[in-house]
């Protein structure tokens, strides 16, 4: 029976708990906080798509949201869409893409314009057409992390919370884990530790490049219809807003924040948020705002947005699950499957994620179109 020691119980760590308690593997899963869930998962937009221009990342959102799907009750998934506003210089390769969507069995059409208001009112200047994901929408992260912990725990999986490791040894086949309540031996590290998964990897004197990256969601006041909106993504600018209850959520990527945690929310940055909004969604400047309804997270940020998977060569037995960049939440349960392959098997093969192996940046980062 292989032992696996999984550093993290967000929602990544808990789906990979999950998979490999599945197959027999013996697991640990230790947490730095009190509770699981409480860092990146916990602040999440809890958002899902399928929309991804290349096929590794559409089939782990994918499969993710086929897995979502058959237990949404329990889950809270709810199939709000995905509208993609596309602007001319963009519009051929968001074409390209829905044709890959497609081909792989997610729901996805090119609306034009015209369509696409029939969702919500937006202002056309410099846009193509739309695309438009019928199967994506939010879930609720916490009860995935929850329910997927209860699972591995149900076949002995053990969780150890306020449990942070200190160190990190390779002896021979196997590693040593310390943490402030002593060392274990494991044969397999698994670093699911989200924002702090750079750090970890020092501890190994490995280098995984992945960084907390603040990330702030403002809110608007209830008003007639707001709830009743999809999830909208203004391509070109990065805005996105969509329906919760009875209010609009929004948010807007702030290219100039300084790597490192922090959950203070941003009030700075609201205004320039607004601005571009404003000017996609017009209606957006005459609806009041609740500044209660603003919270911040951090996104396990790598360099090129994209998370990094896989055994991590040189250091037999380490494997990443990390730097997922916000879109941890959509592809958690495919991951789970890929890491327990990549565990037990040797290598990952329901899905291939080679292009996902942290070498890739052993030459230059791949900057990816549609990473929101």
């Amino acid at each position: 029976m292989t032992d696996v020691v999984i550093v993290g119980a967000g929602i990544i760590g808990a789906c990979v708990a999950d998979a490999l308690t599945a197959r027999g593997a013996r697991v640990r899963v230790l947490e730095a906080a009190a509770a699981p869930a409480t860092g990146s998962t916990g602040r999440s937009f809890a958002g899902v798509r399928g929309q991804w221009p290349d096929a590794t990342n559409a089939q782990l959102a994918w499969r993710s949201i086929q897995a979502y799907r058959s237990c949404a009750d329990e889950i809270g998934y709810r199939p709000i869409g995905y509208l993609l506003l596309v602007p001319e210089e963009d519009w051929e390769r968001a074409r390209a893409a829905v044709v890959l969507q497609t081909s792989l069995g997610i729901p996805v059409e090119e609306l034009d314009v015209d369509e696409a208001q029939r969702l919500v009112a937006f202002e056309r200047t410099g846009l193509a057409g739309c695309t438009w994901g019928t199967a994506d929408g939010v879930v609720d992260p916490h009860s995935i992390t929850m329910a997927a912990l209860g699972r591995a725990r149900a076949r002995g999986a053990e969780l150890r919370l306020s449990t942070a490791v200190t160190g990190l040894d390779q002896r021979g086949s196997r590693w040593q884990v310390t943490t402030g309540d002593g060392a274990l031996e494991t044969d397999v590290v698994v670093n699911a530790a989200g924002g702090w998964s750079g750090d970890l990897a020092r501890l190994a004197d490995l280098d995984v490049p992945v960084q907390h990256v603040r990330r702030a969601v403002f809110g608007t006041a209830p008003g007639p219809g707001l709830g009743s909106l999809p999830m909208v993504i203004d391509t070109a600018s990065g805005f996105y807003l969509r329906g919760e209850s009875d209010r609009v959520l929004f948010a807007r990527a702030d290219p100039g924040e300084p790597p490192g945690y922090d959950t203070s929310v941003p009030w700075h940055w609201l205004e320039p948020t607004l601005e571009v909004g404003c000017g996609r969604f017009p209606w957006l400047a005459t609806t009041p705002l609740d500044d209660r309804i603003a919270w911040a997270g951090t996104y396990d940020s790598s360099p090129d947005s994209q998370a990094v998977l896989g055994r991590m060569h040189g250091a037999e037995g380490f494997v990443n699950a990390c730097g997922f960049s916000g879109h941890g939440v959509m592809q958690a349960p495919a991951v789970g499957h890929v890491i327990a392959e990549e565990v037990l098997d040797g290598k990952a093969s329901s899905v291939d994620i080679d292009a996902l192996r942290i070498e890739r940046f052993g030459d230059r980062t791949r900057p990816l179109s549609m990473v929101f």
